[in-house]
């Protein structure tokens, strides 16, 4: 499969079909269903929902008793099969049949002219509007299982079956009916502890006042328990409206998530497509141990099932991008609605776990240096809430800048004038004396007048800012913050142990780059801590990203900046959620930025200054993503592994052996490197 073809990733692409029906009429709802899969196959959908009882329309009532609308459903059927024989994806389609002298509401699996199954509804309602027990036989009443149909003999026939592709095992489909879903343990909760990851439901669902909320609260509920895709289809308009009101409600859920709704109430069919991350279904089941501590208890249950193997269709083009938007900050709240509440629960986390720590060590007081820069700027908003929620004045923030060979005089002045618009404790001490001492201690080039600006002359100035604060810890009794943030945790950009790797409590170290920039910014422009701070904070994040280590020619602008070593931010944060929080392979992670970053329309993106509509070729995310690959696998582990205690702020995951990741130090980076190969460029 070609690279950029999103079948190549184990994404399916799936599709929702609300036809317009008529009422008793099998030859215009056999059209209409045929007509929207010939649009789904266009859109090289693999898989095509309809709703229950689509080829006869739900609303029938007592016609279901009639021979001649059974026939003309079956014929109808007929002519879905025929049609299908020309068509790539699944097609699953609701139809009453008579069988062993009994009639059942069905959904029939249908696969180029094949009937790969036939499932019965389990639940039937008999209460309020519904009478279904009146015309139909639950499907577990059933005494075959198998049955012949359309000329075909032997077809799967029950409530317990599974399709499984061949060609690509993690697609498994498994289907229930309507009042199935809103049952306590609906059928799809035992078929996806039997290995389906993607749930279908044909529905009717006649419309009430606040019903659809209910309804995305029913599919967005089973998807996230049972780690797989929800695909929902409810009648529209066509059924009768003698008593009732259908809104062609239809949903794709995966893991909790909505992937693509209908537009309810409209007066013609509707087909929504999404598309569907197997990988991820994949990994959350392996990585939630109890989904298969629940498999175990319900291996009764679970054994019942029968698998139907087939040949999926796989669209071969050589360029097939998702439709599906991936934001390009995974770790920020593109909806403008819940940025506030995300960043007011991620200060309050933030907050809680320093506030605890220091209670828990008796100290009123803490230590923190201020370089200007971004990430120390969010630490000493963090102590300035911290103070406020002990009752404390801010003052007790012994805040030190310590400039050194090549700091700027804009980050130094940013760092004065931060320090005292929070109304901390400011003070500075210079740092090259020591750095000097160290150097000539050491033996060190530039101590004899040699500008060599290597790691060591770097580190030993990160060195002395560290042991300055630890000593001021002492001298004043008060622990020393941390700033340093997730991506650089990543990324192994900290000085290790007596560098800015090491404090009492580091706030930051699960919050990303790009996040602390969102930070910021919110605090920036909702003048929280008054005008001048804001104004402060703007410059700041005006700001290049630099260790200020190595000093820069005359006109004060650094000679470092930290994303031509490890690789824009934006990027390289983008590649540490997706191996992070679900272990997708490199060529994976690939082909998401490359969906996300191709051309400034597709991903999504805050409304910030800093995330501008940027674009990266494929050849562009290929090298950063091997920097990335080599510096956390192979590079950066031994950091990682003694870091100071830090809450964990996101589900992205955090980098601490005690929470989310434990990884060998000594572990090598050849094999992600070497499946990094699959990608052109």
């Amino acid at each position: 499969m070609p690279f950029f073809n999103l079948y190549s990733h184990n994404f399916v692409r799936v599709a929702v079909a609300v036809p317009e029906v008529r009422v008793a009429d099998p030859v215009f709802n056999a059209a209409e269903t045929i007509r929207l899969a010939e649009r789904a196959a266009e859109r090289r959908a693999a898989l095509v929902l309809f709703p229950e009882l689509g080829l006869s329309a739900y609303s029938c009532e007592d016609l279901f008793h009639q021979q001649a609308l059974l026939d003309a459903a079956r014929a109808g059927l007929e002519r879905v099969l025929a049609a299908s024989a020309d068509l790539a994806p699944v097609l699953v389609v609701g139809v009453p049949l008579a069988i062993d002298g009994s009639l059942y509401n069905c959904a029939a699996v249908v696969h180029r002219g094949r009937l790969l199954g036939v499932g019965p509804k389990t639940y039937l309602p008999n209460y309020r509007e519904f009478y279904e027990l009146r015309q139909f036989t639950p499907g577990d009443f059933a005494r075959s299982d198998t049955i012949d149909l359309a000329g075909q003999p032997e077809v799967p026939f029950g409530a317990r079956l599974v399709f499984r592709a061949q060609n690509q095992p993690l697609f498994a489909l498994a289907v229930e009916i309507c009042e199935d879903l809103w049952t306590p343990i609906p059928p799809s909760s035992h078929a996806a502890l039997a290995g389906a990851t993607v749930l279908a439901n044909l529905s009717a669902s006649n419309v009430t006042i606040g019903k659809d909320d209910y309804r995305r609260q029913l599919v967005a509920n089973q998807s996230g328990r049972c780690l797989a895709a929800y695909l929902y289809s409810a009648s529209g308009f066509g059924e009768s409206t003698t008593d009732l009101a259908w809104d062609a409600h239809g949903m794709v859920y995966e893991n909790g998530t909505r992937l693509a709704e209908t537009e309810r109430f409209t007066y013609e069919s509707q087909l929504v497509v999404a598309d569907v991350d197997l990988d991820r279904i994949a990994q959350d089941r392996m990585r939630q141990t109890s989904f298969a501590q629940t498999a175990h208890r319900h291996r009764d249950a679970v054994a019942a099932f029968r698998t139907v193997p087939f040949v999926l269709d796989l669209p071969e083009d050589p360029v097939l991008p998702l439709e599906r938007v991936y934001e390009r900050f995974p770790y920020v709240p593109a909806d403008p609605a819940t940025r506030d509440q995300r960043c007011h629960e991620i200060y309050e986390i933030q907050v809680q776990g320093l506030v605890k720590r220091l209670r828990a060590m008796g100290a009123e007081k803490l230590v923190i240096g201020v370089s200007g820069g971004l990430d120390s700027t969010q630490a000493l908003i963090v102590c300035a809430r911290a103070m406020d929620v002990m009752g404390l004045p801010r003052a007790n923030i012994l805040a030190y800048t310590m400039p050194g060979f090549a700091t700027t005089e804009r980050t130094r002045d940013q760092a004065w004038r931060l320090m005292k618009a929070v109304g901390a404790s400011a003070a500075e001490i210079d740092i090259r004396p020591s750095c000097l001492q160290m150097l000539k201690d050491i033996g060190h080039p530039f101590h004899h007048g040699h500008p060599v600006y290597d790691v060591t002359f770097e580190n030993v100035q990160a060195g002395e800012r560290t042991s300055h604060l630890f000593r001021l810890a002492n001298h004043h009794r008060a622990p020393v913050v941390g700033t340093g943030d997730l991506s650089e945790l990543a990324l192994g950009w900290c000085t290790y142990g007596v560098g800015d790797h090491m404090s009492h409590y580091n706030v930051n170290a699960s919050v990303p780059k790009t996040l602390v920039r969102f930070l910021v910014r919110h605090v920036a422009r909702t003048g929280q801590l008054g005008a001048e701070t804001s104004r402060v904070l703007e410059d700041v994040l005006a700001t290049p990203i630099s260790p200020e280590l190595v000093p820069g020619q005359q006109g004060g602008e650094p000679a470092q900046t930290t994303e031509s070593v490890v690789g824009p931010y934006e990027l390289q944060d983008f590649n540490l959620y997706y191996t992070l929080r679900f272990g997708y392979a490199p060529s994976k992670v690939a082909f998401l930025a490359w969906n996300a970053w191709r051309d400034k329309s597709s991903g999504s993106w805050p409304d910030t200054p800093e995330a501008e509509q940027r674009e990266y070729a494929i050849a562009e995310i290929k090298k950063w993503l091997g920097v990335f690959l080599a510096r956390f696998f192979g590079q950066s582990q031994y950091k990682r592994s003694a870091v100071p205690n830090s809450p964990k702020v996101g589900s992205g995951g955090s980098l601490s052996p005690r929470s989310d990741w434990r990884a060998p130090s000594d572990g090598e980076a050849g094999a992600w490197l070497a499946e990094l190969e699959k990608v052109p460029g």
